[in-house]
């Protein structure tokens, strides 16, 4: 054989493998060294293919197409600082339990640290920070194509168990990089790996079946990061115990309206007050997912220790950064959702209700006659409609989400990148997303965010978008005005507030985005209910930041207020 058919038939079988794998989205950066398996790609059906010239960006919009999906998506880039580009996604997506298969291609081994431009050391180029690495043959044997096919079934399989997460294949090429083009797919039966799932004990399940039925002062806590949501209601509703709900996991949203009463979301601003803290420490503790988005939360738990403080974990990785886990039960979720005998509501849950409702009734007022980002973000969150999806920058909007986004009956899913909580990649990330739900996209964003990724706007040039982009344009970190470093005011702006002094109408402009310059809550309501005419839209709402500041703490200390009138001893 010659060397372009050496070649054509390694990457065509690299491709039929990964499609038999059952992985669809490819996510490609132009390059000159990934030139045979982009065409493979491009050339082969059954794949849903995108590009984006940005290598970081790159990687959090396949980063966001994987958190929706949850199923692997192929990163594919060429050799050298390239490759270096992906690393803040795949550091995201490991610690958010993402899977992505990232393949790098590579210059041969006789160009490796000899000086070779556009060469650096890939191998094992991500560390720690992906679950698997393997530095592939070169094409030049018919004997290379079963290792090419079963390494890549070992790398899906890898990125998909778990705790999923990222793998990366690195892959060299030599010059000449064409292939024959007419060349067929091989007729392929490759090896189908089957994933099990993790159930527990019969042993324990007795023991965790009378916990559920005979303790009183028993809490739920949901994270992110479940596979599967359905059926935990009907569960929940058996049991009787308060939920608490962190918004990423999925549950504040298309509840049963019979378990309404349960779904606390509202617990960071009740558990603030000592008083309610002090009646409602709990026996039990059953954290489902991972470490909620609420600091007085953990600060909550860390304090009281429950007797039993169970993580309900598919990984063996002791996500317990408390270090007061009693249990870390390594199973799937679902399989603790269990049919019990269906108990009554306790003066303990009901105190809970109470308290969130209490907290509801102020953050409800607060939105109707405030005018900061709280308010501003809870009137979009009303507005979202049925069958949307919100993406939420880290930083002050998850923390307005986990405030402000009130349990609903409406479907609405939400998401953010919490894997390791950086504001990069956030536009990206969000586009991704849009892309593997199909459903109207909003993206609500701080300022330095926005800039930080402007270049994930680059995909909408070549993909169909729907996406409203809400820029809190609050001149600076807004988020570090709740820190202990706002009290240093002379150096405080300059090193943590960094004002900018941008606004967004040049950017709007340059991806012809629908645009909307929002100074009062009267212009946000208007630019809400304004028909969106362009794929983009960006409504950018400027804000101040003191004032956020103290009318936040305004709310926390209202609702802190009527708790103490109501379990104040």
């Amino acid at each position: 054989m010659t060397n372009i058919e050496y070649l054509t038939s390694y990457v065509n079988h690299f491709v039929e493998t990964i499609r038999q794998a059952g992985v669809q989205d490819i996510v490609m950066c132009p390059g000159s060294r990934s030139t045979p398996l982009a065409y493979a790609f491009a050339k082969s059906e059954g794949f849903q293919f995108y590009r984006q010239i940005d290598e970081r960006s790159a990687g959090y919009f396949a980063l966001g197409i994987a958190k929706a999906k949850k199923t692997p998506v192929v990163l594919l880039c060429t050799s050298g600082t390239a490759a270096a580009n992906f690393f803040p996604a795949i550091v995201e997506a490991y610690y958010a339990r993402v899977p992505l298969l990232v393949v790098t291609a590579d210059r041969p081994h006789e160009l490796r640290e000899v000086g070779a431009p556009q060469t650096i050391d890939q191998v094992h180029l991500y560390g720690k920070h992906v679950k698997w690495a393997v530095d592939f043959p070169l094409p030049e044997s018919e004997a290379n194509l079963a290792f090419v096919e079963r390494h890549i079934q070992r790398a899906v399989s890898t990125s998909k168990t778990a705790p999923m997460g990222p793998v990366h294949i690195n892959v060299p090429f030599r010059e000449p990089l064409l292939l024959d083009m007419e060349q067929p797919l091989p007729t392929m039966n490759i090896l189908v790996p089957e994933i099990g799932k993790l159930a527990p004990s019969e042993e324990f399940l007795v023991w965790y079946k009378d916990l559920l039925q005979n303790e009183v002062r028993g809490i739920f806590i949901v994270g992110d990061s479940l596979q599967t949501t359905d059926g935990f209601w009907k569960f929940a509703k058996m049991v009787q115990w308060p939920v608490l709900v962190d918004p990423l996991s999925n549950l504040r949203t298309s509840i049963p309206a019979d378990c309404m009463d349960l779904c606390i979301d509202q617990y960071d601003a009740i558990l603030k007050n000592k008083s309610f803290q002090e009646m409602a420490v709990p026996n039990v503790v059953i954290r489902f997912g991972a470490q909620p988005v609420s600091k007085p939360l953990m600060l909550y738990l860390k304090e009281c220790k429950p007797m039993v403080f169970m993580v309900v974990d598919e990984s063996p990785l002791f996500r317990d950064s408390l270090h007061i886990a009693t249990h870390h039960v390594q199973v799937d979720a679902e399989s603790l959702w269990l049919k019990t005998d269906t108990k009554s509501s306790s003066t303990y849950t009901d105190c809970w209700t109470q308290a969130n409702n209490i907290a509801t009734a102020h953050v409800n007022s607060y939105m109707e006659h405030e005018t900061d980002e709280g308010a501003l973000a809870g009137l979009l969150f009303e507005a979202l409609p049925d069958k949307s999806y919100l993406f939420a920058s880290s930083s002050m909007p998850i923390r307005d989400l986990d405030t402000f986004f009130n349990k609903t009956t409406k479907d609405i899913q939400l998401y953010a990148n919490r894997g390791t909580n950086g504001i990069d990649g956030v536009v990206s990330s969000a586009f991704g997303v849009q892309t593997a739900l199909n459903r109207p996209g909003y993206l609500l964003i701080g300022d330095l965010a926005f800039l930080h990724d402007l270049n994930g706007l680059i995909v909408s040039r070549f993909h169909h978008s729907d996406m409203t982009i809400i820029v809190m344009n609050n001149d600076g970190g807004g988020i570090f005005s709740y820190l202990p470093q706002s009290t240093e005011t002379n150096y405080f702006e300059h090193l943590f507030g960094t004002p900018t002094g941008l606004e967004f109408s040049n950017i709007a402009t340059m991806y012809n985005a629908q645009y909307n310059a929002v100074h009062s809550k009267e212009d946000f309501k208007e630019a809400l209910a304004e028909e969106k005419t362009k794929d983009i839209r960006i409504i950018e709402v400027f804000t101040n930041r003191q004032v956020n500041t103290e009318t936040h703490r305004k709310l926390w200390a209202a609702i802190s207020k009527e708790l103490d009138s109501v379990w104040k001893v």
